[in-house]
């Protein structure tokens, strides 16, 4: 069947924020944008105390806006999940920017291949340009796109996603690398596009950044993902 803007999936797209009113409306005018119609964009904010409230409002009503009291990251896009309509969901931090045809090349690989639970892109990473030059040259940021296995990039089956289960929402960090091993250990299929996607945007607010103490998290996520697999028969122990 050749696919009309009748009978496209509604794709409801959640962006959460915690006082990020400096990158938002970017982000927001980079979901607008998509080539790929029809689209609900979600806002959840996060207990933010910066004015990135009255930055969603004035997208109204093609953006919708909620607040919850601070949760943390995965509590926000579990919130933006309960309250999404379509049949297909996508998320994008407030910091980051969506290539205009994303939405488009991903809805095209699920109609070329139906038995695909989750489509992701490649990023392609970047300096924000308001630092200055000292700021700049503290940011490591590699030159070639690379295959983008995180939340911004991915397009998913709602059905898919609620097999695989909410975001875990005591992880500081690494929540998303929580749950998409968690995907993949039920043997979801998965297709990467060779398209940039994603622009991730290097500034020295990036969670990765600022929150250098929580990187254990990714540590004890990983063990938990073995001694899942190990449990279930996946993996046999060596002795």
């Amino acid at each position: 069947m050749v696919e009309t803007m009748e009978n496209r999936s509604l794709v409801s797209v959640i962006i959460p924020v915690y006082n990020g009113k400096r990158y938002l409306a970017e982000a927001i005018e980079s979901v607008l944008a998509q080539t790929y119609q029809p689209i609900e964009v979600i806002v959840i904010d996060d207990g933010s105390t910066d004015g990135s409230d009255r930055v969603v409002k004035r997208f109204s009503p093609l953006v919708q806006y909620f607040y919850q009291p601070n949760s943390g990251l995965g509590a926000a896009r579990n919130s933006g999940v309960d309250l999404a309509k379509g049949d297909y969901l996508a998320f994008l931090d407030a910091d980051d920017i969506w290539i205009k045809d994303k939405l488009m090349l991903q809805m095209a690989a699920f109609q070329g291949n139906p038995g695909l639970d989750f489509v992701f892109g490649h990023v392609q990473q970047f300096i924000s340009p308001e630092l200055d030059e000292k700021q700049k040259s503290n940011i490591y940021c590699p030159a070639k796109k690379m295959p983008g296995y995180i939340a911004g990039t991915m397009v998913i089956k709602r059905e898919s996603f609620i097999h695989a289960g909410a975001f875990e929402t005591h992880w500081h960090i690494g929540e998303f690398v929580h749950w998409y091993l968690r995907a993949k250990e039920q043997d979801m299929k998965s297709f990467m596009l060779p398209e940039i996607a994603l622009k991730r945007r290097l500034h020295a607010d990036n969670m990765g950044i600022r929150d250098r103490d929580s990187r254990t998290d990714y540590v004890r996520i990983l063990k938990a993902s073995l001694d899942r697999r190990r449990a279930s028969g996946q993996i046999r122990n060596i002795s």
